[in-house]
């Protein structure tokens, strides 16, 4: 078996076809009915890009704090689109909840993607006072988890609001990329892989969960470990869950993953 077919989740997931096209309607839905509610805030500008905005989703009342969800995709797919209702269980549980774009590979390098993701961080931080946890599927886990490394310049008034970081799923070491066919799109040269691997940085001065499906492919399972490892992180390992439905969690208000991430270990 390649390292490409390492990767590959839809080709081990039943009715892997299906789940983003379900999680786009059921997305478009619930913005509908939160902006109806008043409770939506769409297209906010972090920067001048086309795809360097953010929807803010807020609670019923005043909100607790911000919780900031970064899509994935592999750098290269999606946008905020496909995501806004897994912001129903933090929102139930008194939380606003911000959801980027940003640019995609091969139009923007890993390493511009990461300081893009910063700057919409900062810019949600202005929008919601109180304190910031942020959270991000896959590709997103790893660009929260670049949140948390000293190299990135988040403003200090954001960076001293962090409480928590939640990788869910992340891809922890770029390195492995540069030997797959997906690279023709990263376009990772040896010194990005290096600076944009979380696993090569200094643990954060921020509390760090790693959540990961025990059913995800192995080296899924290894991505999590390593950074678990590297970081002296708390790990979850959500039995039962693949590499798609893990962050169902994230649409319930009692789930273990919304109490995990409100909770800092």
């Amino acid at each position: 078996m390649s390292l490409d077919t390492d990767y590959i989740n839809s080709d081990f997931i039943p009715g892997a076809a299906d789940y983003p096209d379900r999680w786009l309607e059921d997305a478009q839905a619930f913005r509908v009915r939160e902006a109806a509610l008043g409770r939506a805030r769409l297209n906010v500008a972090y920067g001048p890009g086309e795809r360097q905005k953010l929807d803010l989703f807020h609670p019923a009342g005043p909100a607790e704090g911000l919780v900031v969800f970064v899509h994935g995709g592999y750098w290269h797919r999606f946008d905020r689109g496909y995501w806004s209702h897994f912001s129903e269980g933090l929102t139930a549980r008194g939380w606003a909840v911000a959801m980027p774009s940003y640019t995609l590979a091969p139009e923007a390098r890993v390493r511009e993607i990461t300081r893009e993701v910063a700057r919409a961080v900062e810019c949600a931080g202005t929008l919601v006072a109180g304190p910031i946890r942020l959270t991000g599927h896959s590709a997103g886990g790893h660009l929260v988890a670049r949140m948390g490394c000293r190299d990135i310049a988040l403003a200090a008034g954001t960076r001293d609001r962090l409480a928590h970081i939640v990788p869910l799923s992340p891809l922890s070491d770029m390195r492995p990329f540069r030997k797959i066919a997906m690279n023709e799109v990263l376009k990772l040269d040896e010194a990005e892989a290096v600076a944009e691997s979380p696993v090569l940085h200094a643990a954060p001065d921020v509390p760090v969960t790693v959540w990961v499906g025990a059913e995800e492919r192995p080296v899924f399972l290894d991505h999590a470990i390593w950074l678990v490892d590297a970081w002296d992180a708390t790990l979850r390992l959500d039995p039962g869950r693949h590499h798609f439905d893990l962050i169902d969690g994230l649409k319930e208000a009692e789930s273990p993953m919304v109490e995990s991430i409100l909770k800092a270990p």
